[in-house]
């Protein structure tokens, strides 16, 4: 696997697959790798003859007292682990390589609607980090399929939405949720949790599955919400919220819905903020 830090060595690399006529497929991440990472490179390869994955924290997608500086980098570490399956090319790009008039300065990409509800919502400016990033990552890979785990449903959207409005030609793919054996999904943040609370977190999926049941069940959707809140405050998790919402394009379901619904779930647990969501259709 070849590594890449240089924009103008990864679009030599890209031109030279396009010419030879191969689908190229991409990745991005900030990197701390886990096997929730690794499915979306395997699901890659069975969508192109070339992968290329990034890894890049993002500064723009950080609140100010949120974890940036503290976020772990494992290069190395993710480097093997990426070329164990399967993919082609990592590019691993600095700040200044990204945004080369500086963050403050950098041109923006912004996802209305979307943005500024739930986790745009506690995180103010946090889709516009992402949104930003991936149009520019998308625009120096130029990838026909791009790959995304859905445990992030909201990115997922919002990126599927800046794909379809800016007339990018990429197919968008939500790849499931990789869970640990006692249902917590993996997250590079877990490992900000103590061996407990690892353990206790798995409260968050045995929730959402609650909330499934409960909505089957014929519960109105207003009391599904606050048991899973409630629950979620009782077991010793601070919720930012823990939601109904029409699967699409997450607004608000009214009363009666039963179908084409989404549980999600954001709650801080120790030093860690953990999401989490579950389709609800049986």
């Amino acid at each position: 696997m070849e590594t890449l830090v240089r924009s103008v060595d990864l679009r030599s690399r890209i031109d030279a697959w396009r010419r030879a006529g191969e689908r190229i497929a991409f990745v991005p991440t900030m990197g701390n790798l886990h096997a929730g990472h690794y499915s979306l490179v395997e699901l890659a390869r069975t969508r192109a003859a070339r992968v290329v994955a990034s890894v890049f924290v993002n500064p723009t997608q950080f609140g100010p007292r949120e974890d940036f500086a503290s976020y772990p980098r494992t290069l190395d570490e993710d480097r093997a682990g990426l070329a164990a399956h399967g993919c082609d090319l990592l590019f691993a790009p600095a700040v200044e390589e990204i945004y080369p008039f500086g963050t403050v300065q950098s041109v923006r990409v912004e996802v209305p609607g979307l943005s500024d509800i739930l986790d745009g919502a506690a995180r103010p400016g946090h889709f516009t980090g992402v949104a930003t990033v991936v149009t520019k990552l998308f625009n120096l890979v130029q990838p026909d399929v791009a790959v995304f785990g859905q445990k992030d449903y909201q990115q997922l959207l919002v990126i599927r939405r800046l794909t379809e409005d800016l007339r990018l030609p990429i197919e968008i793919v939500g790849a499931p949720t990789r869970r640990e054996a006692h249902g917590l999904a993996m997250s590079s943040r877990n490992q900000y949790l103590s061996a407990d609370e690892r353990a206790h977190a798995a409260i968050i999926y045995r929730t959402l599955q609650a909330m499934r049941d409960g909505l089957h069940a014929g519960q109105d959707i207003a009391a599904v919400q606050s048991q899973a809140r409630e629950g979620l405050i009782a077991a010793g998790l601070a919720p930012d919220y823990a939601v109904l919402r029409n699967a699409a394009d997450l607004s608000e379901p009214a009363p009666e819905t039963r179908s084409g619904l989404i549980a999600l779930i954001a709650a801080r647990l120790g030093r860690a903020r953990l999401i989490d969501n579950l389709i609800t259709d049986l």
